[in-house]
């Protein structure tokens, strides 16, 4: 089955860290555009951070100066590294990207998210 799957997620305080990684399984040769976001209590949807191949990362504000993304096309995965960790953090962070096939044909996928939570 082609999937992305999320992991690392928890429960941590305040200031802590945590890394989350998405990784691409199931017939897939290859990753494209990577794409981290999160919904957060009483919250839409919001982008957290994204990357292209050959392009500087994007952040949204947030996110910057505390969040890392990441890709390894060689191990198919998007890695989220979270510092400074806020309560405001607190949601569930998805992954969503571009994955080639086997076949050669590009899908657009999302995991099914996994939890972060930050205590105070």
């Amino acid at each position: 089955q082609v999937q992305l799957v999320e992991s690392g997620g928890g429960l941590v305080q305040a200031g802590e860290s945590l890394r989350l990684s998405c990784k691409a399984s199931g017939g897939v040769v290859g990753i494209g555009h990577m794409v981290w976001f999160r919904r957060t209590p009483g919250n839409e949807r919001e982008l957290v951070a994204e990357i292209s191949s050959g392009d500087a990362p994007n952040y949204a504000d947030f996110a910057k100066d505390r969040f890392t993304i990441s890709r390894d096309t060689a191990k198919k995965t998007a890695n989220l590294q979270l510092s400074r960790l806020a309560p405001e953090d607190t949601g569930v962070y998805y992954c969503q990207g571009d994955v080639r096939l086997v076949s050669g044909v590009w899908k657009n996928l999302r995991g099914q998210g996994t939890q972060v939570t930050v205590s105070s």
